[in-house]
């Protein structure tokens, strides 16, 4: 028999399962998001107590290695100060004639349907370091987006950002 029709096993026909992708660059936290990684990671080590079977143990497994490894490399900063958009930065803004307000977060953080931008998006990357009533390029589009207000971060006694 050729060997191209012998089968040793279902498994080599499985696909691969590979690690939660970490984003590239720095993992810039802010308070919120420092404390909303260990929760994520306290819940996987909870998760993973009890369980049995093979596979979710390892997807469990390869989640608590995600968590671990954000929160080894996690880098506290402050909100940067009111005027000047930064990390942290609640900014106000209007981009094609609409006003919008958005938060400037950590990649774990970001929760675009909730206001919260990552820092790395296209949009906070090109608002970064611009100062209150600055125009600056956005898309392609000389200045597409005008900064009314950028503020340090208001966050509420429960831990979330207050618009």
């Amino acid at each position: 028999m050729s060997v191209a029709f012998r089968r040793e096993g279902d498994d080599e026909h499985l696909e691969p399962t590979f690690e939660i992708p970490i984003p590239p660059g720095p993992n810039l936290v802010t308070a919120r998001g420092a404390t909303l990684i260990a929760a994520k990671l306290a819940e996987a080590e909870a998760a993973l107590e009890g369980v049995t079977d093979e596979a979710e143990v390892k997807k469990l497994r390869r989640t608590l290695r995600y968590w671990s490894t954000r929160k080894a490399t996690a880098e506290l900063v402050a909100a940067s100060q009111d005027g000047v958009v930064g990390f942290g930065s609640t900014v106000q803004f209007r981009l094609n004639g609409k006003a919008r307000t958005v938060t400037i977060v950590g990649d774990d953080e970001a929760d675009p349907a909730a206001g919260l931008i990552a820092f790395s998006a296209p949009l906070a990357r090109a608002m970064m370091g611009a100062e209150d009533g600055e125009l600056v390029d956005f898309a392609g589009k000389a200045e597409a987006v005008e900064v009314l207000a950028a503020r340090g971060a208001v966050v509420g006694a429960d831990g979330w950002y207050r618009q």
